[in-house]
């Protein structure tokens, strides 16, 4: 039987297959409000069949959003907005919906990708100063961010915390902690954007330390059913940067705390990142991390093929695969994967005429009758 279509479970979440659905912004809020575009974005993927899905980056501040139009849990009327959202989903879907809370550090007041994705002027209404670990811009030319104090430091731990109880009160099943592309937690993280001389700076025991405040306070703040766990970007990719012996020294920390699972990516936090982009790049990064620290590991990076996804199972390199713009481009994705490989996935009732004559029990408990 197909590993893909193998329950599993995160922490005590219990998740049909998997096949889980990488967070993936959408720079389409309103003063970090929900709007109708997200509702028919993840109500879409909500009907996909994958084992799990984690909503975009989703700001705990408005300081800490990367573009004006980020998705944010910091006010109530984010809050309200994003309820409105996930009771619309849940009247159709019972698939795990989970969070991931994020905070861009020196990559805040950008603009959306399609708008080129540069920095925002600070002479521009939309833009504003952004926070870092260190008051080193991103790239050449960009404004300096403002360094963090040990009171900006307490406020960004307090704004992950507010976001978390936020999380469990609309009733998210989980939260992601985002520690990997470049924003805060991991520019904390790098020697390239972290060059600190207090106990957050200089040894990798310092620059570790921040990053586990906020994951340590979050799991305080949240029920234990509730897991929480870490993407990690497992290296910068950019001689002298963050790696990969760092990234399992961090999961080992993190294994200790109490974290669920280890979401692993590459790469953002430099310019002068050189990536070797291929099918599965990042996979022998996560195979690492899953045989040296023994979490749930997640892969995720060019894996679009049903039977490469099956393979990395059966090798034992992941336990879950985590897809992002591969189901943007197909969203039913878990359906075409689940007739490839002679495995079951969940449909909607409404959809269930559509299955092909060949794969006549694809659809669980589907009963087609017409008069």
């Amino acid at each position: 039987m197909s590993l893909l279509f193998q329950p599993m479970t995160i922490g005590q979440l219990p998740i049909a297959n998997r096949i889980i659905i990488a967070p993936m912004c959408q720079y389409s809020a309103v003063d970090g409000n929900a709007q109708d575009w997200h509702l028919i974005h993840l109500g879409h993927l909500a009907l996909s069949g994958a084992g799990m899905m984690i909503i975009e980056a989703t700001a705990v501040s408005p300081q800490g959003r990367i573009t004006p139009d980020d998705l944010g849990l910091y006010s109530d009327e984010n809050e309200a907005a994003l309820d409105r959202v996930l009771k619309a989903i849940r009247q159709y879907s019972d698939m795990p919906i989970t969070i991931q809370l994020a905070h861009a550090g020196r990559k805040a007041s950008s603009e959306a990708p399609w708008d080129g994705g540069g920095q925002i002027s600070l002479d521009t209404p939309r833009g504003w100063t952004a926070e870092a670990p260190s008051a080193l811009p991103h790239a050449e030319g960009e404004d300096a961010p403002a360094a963090l104090d040990a009171d900006g430091l307490e406020r960004v731990k307090a704004d992950f915390v507010e976001a978390a109880k936020r999380s469990v009160r609309l009733g998210f099943q989980g939260i992601e902690v985002h520690l990997a592309h470049g924003y805060l937690l991991h520019q904390f993280l790098s020697p390239l954007a972290n060059q600190r001389n207090d106990a957050y700076g200089g040894s990798l025991e310092n620059r570790m330390r921040f990053p586990l405040e906020v994951f340590d306070a979050i799991k305080a703040a949240v029920p234990d059913d509730v897991p929480v766990w870490v993407r990690v970007s497992a290296t910068d990719w950019v001689p002298g940067g963050w790696d990969l012996e760092d990234t399992i020294t961090l999961s080992h920390a993190l294994k200790l705390r109490g974290c669920a699972a280890i979401h692993v990516t590459t790469a953002g936090v430099s310019p002068k990142q050189d990536i070797p982009i291929g099918p599965g790049f990042q996979v022998p990064l996560a195979a690492r991390i899953k045989a040296e620290v023994g979490l749930p590991t997640l892969a995720v990076g060019l894996i679009t093929e049903a039977d490469q996804a099956e393979q990395i199972l059966q090798d034992g390199d992941a336990d879950a695969i985590a897809m992002a713009r591969a189901m943007l481009y197909e969203p039913r994705w878990p359906w075409h994967a689940a007739a490839a490989l002679g495995a079951q996935v969940e449909a909607p009732k409404q959809y269930w005429r559509s299955q092909p004559r060949e794969f006549s029990d694809l659809f669980k408990g589907a009963k087609v009758g017409q008069r």
